[in-house]
């Protein structure tokens, strides 16, 4: 279904460039001081983990991503900060100590993990006592309008599309489920907040380009037609957008966020 990952500058042309200000309200809500070591688990194309680097002040962060792809891409980046480090590793078996981080985050990357319990388990396992376990990924069913948009098109036109629509398969994508998660799996002082950032593109272009690029469900989908479907796709979504005077688009990307503290002794 396209979920898996690898190629930096594809994701960051599509999704990764409105992943940065939700890092940085996600960072900012956090609030963990200065100093501690931070441990970011997906780490992708490094935006949250450039966010704790220049907004956090942290000691250190240790970036994990499975797509070595991505981490050429991060270090490419950020590298060069001495304070961080990137590891090839899987969220079920992080390559890491126990009790090794202060504050142990997950950027739009938990409903990709294969089995989000076993990964929060990894997350407890590694936060020191008292230290902080949160997440955030995308509201794909209503609140990620870039994609709602899309697939909204999509199945208008092809029944089948659904079935590749994030917010139908990422149920777990929502304010319950996430408090749940967190909850059952041990973690006190369990809260979860909403994050709203713009998303403005500046014509129909801007918008449609980036789901070219073939990585991803909604990229992928749209490769996989002939052209003559993609072509009246592209239309569809022209007359649909909600263009202003100017021909720029305007959008919203939400986020839901989850935290937790390790009560661990």
């Amino acid at each position: 279904m396209g979920d898996v990952w690898s190629a930096g500058d594809a994701y960051e042309g599509y999704i990764g460039r409105w992943s940065r200000p939700v890092a940085e309200a996600f960072v900012r809500w956090l609030d963990v001081p200065a100093g501690r070591r931070w441990l970011d688990v997906g780490c992708g194309t490094g935006a949250l983990t450039e966010t704790v680097l220049t907004t956090a002040d942290p000691e250190r962060v240790v970036g994990v991503d499975p797509s070595e792809g991505f981490l050429a891409h991060t270090r490419e980046r950020i590298g060069g900060d001495a304070r961080a480090t990137f590891q090839v590793g899987d969220a079920r078996s992080l390559p890491v100590p126990d009790r090794g981080f202060d504050a142990v985050v997950s950027g739009l990357a938990l409903n990709f993990m294969p089995g989000p319990r076993p990964a929060v388990a990894e997350f407890m396992r590694v936060t020191a006592p008292g230290g902080v376990v949160a997440a955030y990924v995308w509201d794909y069913a209503e609140g990620m309008a870039i994609l709602r948009c899309f697939w909204d098109a999509a199945t208008a036109l092809d029944r089948a599309a659904a079935e590749l629509d994030e917010g139908h398969r990422f149920t777990g994508c929502r304010p319950e489920p996430l408090a749940r998660l967190w909850t059952d799996a041990g973690l006190g002082d369990v809260a979860v907040q909403a994050i709203e950032v713009p998303t403005v593109f500046s014509g129909f272009d801007d918008y449609w380009r980036p789901f070219l690029g073939g990585q991803g469900p909604a990229p992928g989908y749209v490769m996989s037609l002939d052209e003559e479907h993609r072509r009246a796709l592209r239309e569809l979504l022209r007359a649909r957008l909600p263009f202003r005077t100017d021909g720029s688009i305007s959008l919203t990307a939400r986020a839901w966020a989850v935290r937790g503290r390790s009560d661990a002794q």
